[in-house]
This record gives structure tokens, C-alpha cells and sequence, in this order.
């Protein structure tokens, strides 16, 4: 059995903040998809949040570099858009699956591609943010007297 090249293995670390946003962002999506039925929100605003949510529920888990994590996730989503394309919901005999329709959507739209690359730039300033506020933060000192 052969292994993958060092450089393909991702570690597993857990980080307590990006797991705490990704069960915030969770439940800010549930909530949308239970309660907003309207044309912005549930449509964009979602589309925006999810591809943070996945982002911070994949930083939860894997030790990756944030620009590659990403790159990865974005890709994913619009992988995911490509489908609804294709109509995978209804090829899969799901189309009478609320879960389905709501996971997976159920209808192709070149703006979902737009929130998610917004969603994507703004976590890269987001870890950027706070890459550069942490640098900046003193440590402590203990004074013997």
C-alpha cells in the first residue's frame, strides 16, 4: 500500500474559535432556511454565510493553510452550483426531498457564484484581520521585584 506525498497529508487539529462559528453560522442558516422567504436574504445573504460556514467547519478539523482551505471551499461551492446546473436533485429521484432541495439546491443562478466568492474574499480578510491582530498583541511580561 503505497501513502499519499507528505505534502497531500492534512493533519487534524481542532480549533475551538473556528468550530464555535461554524455552529453560530449553522444555526444563522437554519434559521434562514426556516424563516426568510424573500429575495435577498435567503437566496444571497445564505449563499454568502455557507461558504464561511463550511470554511470554518473545515478550519475546525484540518490543519490547512487558510488560502488553500479557501481556494477548497470555493470550489466546492461552485462545483455545487455546476450540479444544480445539471439538475442533480432531480437526476438523483430527490426532487420531492425538502432536505435534498435545501442541501444540495434545486436551480442554478450566476449570482449564488458571486456571494460565494464574496463569502470566500471576506474570510481571507477576515484571517488576515486576525493574523495581523494577533502579531500585534504584547505578551506578558512577569516583573520580579
Amino acid at each position: 500500500m503505497t501513502s499519499l506525498p507528505a505534502r497531500m497529508n492534512a493533519s487534524i487539529k481542532f480549533r475551538k474559535y473556528h468550530f464555535a462559528l461554524a455552529i453560530l453560522l449553522f444555526v444563522v442558516e437554519v434559521l434562514i432556511a426556516l424563516y426568510a422567504h424573500d429575495r435577498f436574504i435567503r437566496p444571497y445573504a445564505g449563499d454568502f454565510l455557507v461558504v464561511i460556514f463550511v470554511y470554518c467547519t473545515v478550519r475546525a478539523f484540518v490543519d490547512m493553510p487558510v488560502l488553500k482551505t479557501a481556494i477548497l471551499v470555493l470550489l466546492f461551492s461552485y462545483v455545487v452550483e455546476v450540479l444544480q446546473y445539471f439538475n442533480l436533485v432531480g437526476r438523483l429521484g430527490l426532487q420531492n426531498s425538502a432536505l435534498a432541495r435545501t442541501v444540495l439546491g434545486s436551480s442554478f443562478e450566476w449570482l449564488d457564484l458571486l456571494a460565494y466568492t464574496l463569502g470566500a474574499i471576506s474570510v481571507l480578510y477576515a484571517e488576515k484581520y486576525l493574523a495581523i491582530r494577533a502579531s500585534k498583541k504584547p505578551t506578558s511580561v512577569t516583573r520580579q521585584g
